[in-house]
């Protein structure tokens, strides 16, 4: 066990506060707490920084972008007299720039940190909680509080022959030297739709497979909207199915699924499993100390991130829920301030926004038509195609849609979601519409700057009293 930076611990050797995990939730904890004057022994295991940085969000957008860079190129000619063609030339050379951005922000926003909170104490070792205290190679840490902020790991999904077959997963995926000729990509969800559609554009060969529809969570216009735009890039999607067994052979994979009562075959030389997260409790010895796991295999929490145990709290993906990176941070921070003033704060996300990074990006804030009519509401609903946005007019690329949910008595919105080539730039305004109740009245009557995609949530809430086709630019 490595220990760099080390504080001065409380006058009986016990410090305030132990975070275990070393991610950006636990960064998070840390930092609030050091900056609350705690003595903060952090512990991390493995590389520094946790997954968005290291294996996340970082590699996987930058190699999408790059991705739509190929597709920007060769979509030049959807503007009359332009032409343009691009393709992978050197994909090692582009995996080792990503490498290289993810060394460079993981020491600029991780590493370098700690020297500048002398309150925090890096710990470099596994960890298990036991009534004692935190045990680690042979020692013991002692603290007044703990939170666990061990994020979460890509699951296996309930395959027959899986534990016989080398699969990737969204790590290691993006972590391969060679460009696959052919994939399967197994799982609908923002991680598969995302990497399917890179690969593809990158040359790949991709089918992508999924037991119910693409982004379960989002609404169902998106959802097939973005099934179709991904077939028209050539893309193979099957959904609605029943995973039967994988084998492997000298020609790489096969997939055998059920759809509609027949077997079908998908073959690929490799085969990427994108099917959910599963928090990472395991060798903490969490059961052996009472702390109460969920369904989903995440640690139990209140809405104050305390545990089933006194002075222990969790915050991030290890708890299952709302597996976003700024998620964690927020969480953790709300953990490390309720565990040393008292419990005050409660965690929010009824304003909480989401992306897809596929293109179009799909992003969303509050509930869904289904999620609203669940909870009790009487709702209405407005759907604008994007062809009705000046801003995707002139950029000749109409793909997507916006929909606004709102209560129908009240007129206050209660959640959207937007399909469209920027949206995730969007998605925020709508966010702070929901966070301070605006009506969908009031949303409708606010100044956006034309020819922006954002002015589609202007228009959207138009659309529920009148029809935005018959205005002219700019009006209403």
């Amino acid at each position: 066990m490595t220990d760099c930076c080390t504080p001065k611990k409380s006058d009986h050797g016990i410090y305030d506060l132990a975070v275990v995990g070393a991610g950006s939730a636990g960064f998070s904890a840390a930092i609030t707490a050091a900056e609350q004057g705690a003595n903060v022994a952090l512990i991390g295991h493995g590389t520094i920084g946790g997954t968005c940085v290291n294996v996340g969000c970082v590699p996987s957008k930058t190699m999408i972008r790059a991705a739509e860079a190929i597709h920007g190129a060769r979509g030049a000619s959807r503007f009359p007299g332009l032409a343009g063609e691009a393709q992978v030339t050197d994909w090692g050379t582009l995996v080792s720039a990503k490498d290289d951005l993810v060394v460079s922000l993981r020491q600029g926003k991780y590493i370098d940190l700690l020297s500048a909170y002398p309150g925090i104490a890096y710990l470099d070792g596994a960890a298990r909680l036991t009534s004692s205290g935190i045990a680690m190679d042979e020692q013991i840490v002692r603290a007044d509080k703990t939170i666990i902020t061990t994020g979460a790991a890509p699951g296996k999904p309930d395959i027959p022959g899986i534990d016989d077959v080398p699969w990737l997963t969204s790590t290691t995926a993006l972590e391969r030297t060679e460009l696959p000729r052919s994939l399967v990509v197994i799982g609908g969800g923002y991680v598969g739709c995302e990497l399917a559609q890179m690969f593809a554009r990158m040359g790949t060969e991709v089918t992508l497979v999924t037991r119910s529809r693409l982004l379960p969570k989002a609404e169902p216009e998106i959802s097939e909207a973005l099934t179709e735009y991904l077939r028209a890039e050539g893309l193979t999607v099957r959904d609605g199915l029943t995973y039967r067994r994988i084998t492997q052979d000298n020609r790489g994979v096969a997939l055998a699924v059920e759809i509609d009562g027949f077997e079908e075959s998908f073959e690929a030389e490799q085969v990427l499993v994108a099917t959910g997260r599963t928090p990472n409790t395991r060798g903490l010895d969490l059961i052996e100390i009472g702390l109460q796991i969920s369904n989903n295999g995440g640690i139990a929490v209140d809405e104050r991130m305390r545990t089933s145990k006194p002075d222990i709290y969790a915050a991030g993906d290890v708890t299952g829920r709302d597996q976003f990176v700024y998620m964690a941070a927020y969480g953790a921070k709300i953990a490390a301030l309720n565990a040393l003033n008292g419990d005050s704060l409660v965690y929010d996300n009824s304003a909480m926004p989401w992306v897809v990074f596929t293109d179009p990006q799909v992003a969303g804030v509050g509930l869904s038509e289904a999620a609203a009519r669940t909870a009790g509401y009487d709702i209405k609903t407005s759907v604008l195609p994007l062809d009705q946005v000046p801003r995707a007019l002139v950029a000749r690329d109409t793909r997507g849609l916006i929909k606004l949910v709102a209560d129908a008595k009240t007129d206050r919105l209660l959640g959207g979601q937007i399909l469209a080539p920027e949206g995730a730039d969007s998605v925020q305004t709508l966010a702070l519409a929901l966070k301070t109740g605006m009506t969908a009245k009031v949303l409708g009557e606010t100044l956006f700057p034309y020819l922006t995609t954002v002015e589609g949530l202007k228009l959207a809430a138009q659309t529920f009293d009148k029809d935005v086709a018959m205005l002219s630019c700019c009006a209403g």
